[in-house]
């Protein structure tokens, strides 16, 4: 499963969390953790846990008695995730490779993914192994980004930064934003075997405190900070004072407020 575009290792961890979580993450986070519905005490898988975004909430919305299993295929990600959760609240952290989850069948009931299937090369595997773990009846909740020029902020960062390298633009944001034909999501779960598919398009602001702030999230909170190392480190702090600058010219400076988008997906085993 692991790609060159989802090495979120380094400092990334921790900028990703920081800088771009508040702005981008946290919204959708309470939007697809309010769509939980399971009965108190049953078990729930996070898959691509992340920085433990989805994962806080999860914890303070369920029962104390609720398993919660949070995994990810990037352990440094998962790793600065478990440092924000005490021992004692019933959290199981596990790496995992979403296309071969290391889970008996039936074993959860609910399955939730939030911005990771994007990342996935074999999608419907994925869709399958959620499948093969849930209860019958059991719900796979997951979001899923729209296009990137429904997308404010990545947009600007993405065309910016392309800008720098135009015989070799870094391509990371095109991944994120590369899983959002609805016809196509639709087949895919339908295909893994799942029933009851719903989508609904949900736009919400995106307001971040200071742009200086979401321009170091932009630049150094995702894999795009080694793809410009690679081509040219010298140039990073020139890079960052650019999105910086196209970030207040749009969307203002402190606060920022642009527009994102996304699609979430809920399907019944």
């Amino acid at each position: 499963m692991r790609t060159d575009n989802a090495a979120f290792v380094g400092s990334i961890p921790e900028n990703y969390d920081r800088y771009l979580g508040p702005t981008l993450f946290e919204a959708y986070a309470a939007d697809l953790v309010a769509r939980v519905n399971v009965p108190d005490g049953r078990p729930v898988l996070e898959l691509a846990c992340g920085t433990g975004i989805v994962t806080r909430r999860l914890r303070d919305r369920l029962a104390a008695s609720t398993k919660l299993v949070a995994t990810d295929l990037n352990e440094a990600m998962m790793n600065y995730a478990s440092r924000k959760f005490r021992d004692d609240e019933n959290v199981e952290w596990k790496q995992a490779d979403a296309t071969d989850l290391p889970f008996s069948d039936q074993s959860f009931d609910a399955v939730l993914c939030q911005f990771g299937l994007m990342f996935v090369p074999d999608k419907v595997q994925a869709m399958r192994e959620a499948h093969r773990v849930l209860k019958p009846g059991g719900e796979f909740l997951f979001n899923v980004w729209e296009a990137i020029e429904r997308n404010d902020l990545p947009r600007v960062a993405h065309e910016t930064i392309s800008r720098f390298f135009e015989d070799n633009p870094p391509d990371f944001y095109q991944i994120p934003f590369s899983l959002h034909d609805r016809g196509a999501i639709e087949s895919q779960l339908t295909e893994a075997g799942f029933k009851e598919i719903e989508f609904t398009l949900t736009p919400l602001d995106s307001t971040a405190a200071s742009a200086r702030d979401l321009a170091q999230g932009l630049v150094h909170g995702n894999p795009i900070i080694n793809a410009i190392r690679e081509r040219n480190e010298r140039m990073i702090p020139e890079i960052e004072a650019a999105v910086f600058e196209a970030v207040v010219a749009n969307y203002g400076d402190a606060p920022v407020r642009a527009r994102m988008q996304a699609l979430i997906f809920s399907a019944t085993r």
